[in-house]
């Protein structure tokens, strides 16, 4: 591997201008996408105003009820059901919407992050290890649609279907009120916890998204912080180890290392069949190295750079930066993955 050769290998301008363009259509997606939100919403107003209008009715309806026929009584009863079900789903439209912009906002930094290292740092060229510029930037983009994905599932199984339950759990407890007094305070009881540990999967669910931490204590705090969740929620032994200089890098490498040891402890824990991982950074005053070690049933290492977006897209990150990635497995044993990356001796010490 050599640094700035003209010759050969990836044409630094060539990589500039793709991210420019990516860079383009995210902001012209995200422009639709903040639209949509918008129009939504004011749907989602009128429907409200919909279904106050309905709930006094009906209030009216009971209060009165010997005034209107069994007939004009279904139909008002109609009527709100499907002004309810109407403002459920146009919510659910708003959230998936709202999450298509983080997203979107998040691949925006993680470029504009790119090009600004780019204009600012020597790029690797040539070599075995060399990259087509468009696609290493068309397998960042699909990793992030790989990992946009699995939180849409998650969050589809958990915090949405929780929400959806709220709903009918208020409604019964609405009916309760009438019928059994205490019978509705335990509805409301459950209620309460229900929402206390729905909050907690969307907090998780933010912190996987974009980890404020990053950005206010750093990359070995974040850490910290997330493999100490990951052991709560995953029957899984994970030690973290830090070692060397807890200084700040590049907002660039911070996110790139968190979100490269993300998915190799994910990957341990989701599909190695490991009871233990050991995770291992060390700084020092010019390279970052990262260690994860696993006691799974390990894998072939050369159909994992195949058909493993997040590894693939993870090596080829570190080679665009200068580093060197390793792979240590084979079937029926452990794993080790490791990489490296070169970085600006300029920094500052944040605990100096």
């Amino acid at each position: 591997m050599v640094l700035n050769n003209p010759d050969e290998g990836i044409n630094t301008e060539q990589l500039r201008e793709s991210l420019d363009q990516k860079i383009r259509q995210a902001e012209q997606k995200l422009a639709a996408v903040t639209t949509k939100i918008k129009q939504s919403q004011a749907e989602v107003d009128k429907l409200a105003q919909r279904n106050i209008a309905n709930s006094t009715q009906i209030k009216e309806v009971k209060e009165n009820t010997e005034s209107y026929s069994s007939a004009a009584v279904r139909d008002i009863y109609d009527e709100a059901l499907d002004a309810q079900q109407r403002l459920f789903v146009m919510r659910g439209q708003i959230d998936k919407l709202k999450s298509d912009q983080i997203h979107l906002q998040e691949i925006i930094l993680e470029l504009q992050d790119m090009a600004g290292f780019l204009s600012r740092t020597p790029l690797l060229e040539g070599g075995e290890n060399e990259l087509d510029a468009a696609e290493f930037i068309e397998s960042v983009i699909q990793a992030q649609e790989v990992e946009r994905k699995r939180l849409s599932n998650k969050m589809h199984d958990g915090p949405a279907q929780a929400l959806a339950n709220f709903i009918l759990q208020v409604e019964i407890a609405q009916r309760l009120f009438d019928l059994d007094i205490d019978q509705a305070r335990d509805e409301l009881d459950q209620l309460k916890a229900n929402a206390n540990s729905t909050f907690t999967k969307v907090r998780d669910f933010i912190f996987e998204l974009r980890p404020m931490m990053l950005d206010d204590l750093g990359l070995i705090p974040t850490l910290r912080h997330y493999f100490e969740a990951f052991k709560e929620q995953n029957e899984l032994e994970v030690h973290f180890t830090a070692s060397g200089t807890e200084r700040r890098l590049e907002s660039y490498l911070e996110i790139m290392i968190f979100r490269a040891l993300q998915e190799l402890v994910s990957n341990a824990a989701r599909h190695s069949g490991a009871n233990t991982v050991r995770a291992h950074i060390d700084i020092s005053e010019d390279r970052v190295a990262v260690d994860v070690e696993d006691d799974g049933k390990g894998f072939n290492p050369e159909q994992a750079l195949e058909g493993s977006m997040g590894i693939k897209v993870i090596k080829e990150r570190v080679d665009i930066l200068g580093g060197e990635f390793s792979i240590d497995t084979a079937i029926g044993q452990g794993t080790r993955i490791g990489f490296s990356i070169p970085f600006s001796t300029e920094e500052q010490d944040v605990f100096a």
